[in-house]
């Protein structure tokens, strides 16, 4: 696969054109069906047990605001930030249904702007369903959620990973070669989504946490939807539901086997701050 020269200003442009085409409809099936919410809920989980109700939370890349609306109803303080205008835009509409507005503050600020909160310090920060993955990099990331955590604080992300058996094998069974391969490029690849390019840079969880290391310790790591289908074969999910639930139990209980965590349609890693 040929990736084009588009310079890193263009990919920002690009990645949050589509995000902004989206907007609308990302709190229905588009960005939150049944295979979607199966991954959320892991994240969910994994915060509760670190961070107890009332902790400050940072949310990064909170796209239409479900993860923030969730957590500012378990009683916990959120900052919910994203680059897109029109997420962040679903986002406020959301808390104010939801009248949980006195929980949650909300930005249009991109996660490489993290210096805008210098001031700010969080209990725990996360990020779902693969917003990391939209940077150029992760370095000055890494940096920046050190300084706003407290000291023994968390950060929890949800991240696509590399090796997705089961969108490598269905791509291989539609010969699209060159479609299987995608995640296994290195850098940012051009993914379409509605029409429009989100720039993707796939991680496995090792390159991952190799930004992370120097100030963070590895915790936990688990393949989120090892078993199940990625969310974009949600068709296929529901042709089979019955035989799904049952696949559901055992993708739970491998996911965070040693070699089996390193795959999946994500993978979320839990790191705690060092010092």
């Amino acid at each position: 696969m040929t990736v084009p020269a588009v310079t890193a200003g263009q990919r920002y442009a690009d990645t949050t054109r589509a995000f902004d085409s989206v907007a609308q409809a990302y709190n229905g099936p588009l960005g939150n069906n049944a295979l979607v919410q199966r991954m959320r809920k892991m994240l969910w989980q994994a915060l509760q047990q670190r961070a107890a109700p009332g902790a400050r939370l940072l949310d990064l890349g909170c796209g239409a605001g479900l993860d923030a609306v969730h957590f500012a109803q378990q009683e916990y303080r959120v900052t919910a930030i994203d680059s897109s205008a029109g997420m962040v835009a679903q986002a406020a509409a959301l808390v104010q249904r939801s009248g949980v507005g006195e929980c949650i503050k909300l930005m249009q600020l991109d996660m490489q702007d993290l210096a805008a909160l210098a001031d700010e310090s969080y209990d725990a920060i996360y990020s779902d369903l693969g917003a990391l993955n939209c940077l150029p990099g992760l370095a000055g990331l890494a940096r920046d959620c050190a300084h706003l955590l407290k000291a023994g604080g968390v950060l929890i992300c949800s991240v696509i990973g590399r090796c997705c058996p089961w969108e490598f094998g269905y791509y291989l069974l539609h010969r699209d070669v060159q479609r299987a391969l995608v995640r296994f490029q290195p850098g940012q690849v051009p993914v379409s989504l509605n029409g429009h390019t989100v720039w993707t840079h796939y991680y496995s969880p090792g390159e991952f946490y190799r930004y992370f290391a120097a100030r963070f310790r590895r915790i936990s790591c688990s393949a989120a939807n090892l078993l199940m289908p990625p969310p974009y074969l949600i068709s296929h999910y529901e042709r089979h539901t019955a035989f799904y639930r049952v696949v559901e139990r055992l993708d739970r209980g491998i996911g965070r086997l040693p070699v089996v965590n390193q795959m999946g349609d994500h993978f979320l890693i839990t790191m705690e701050r060092r010092g």
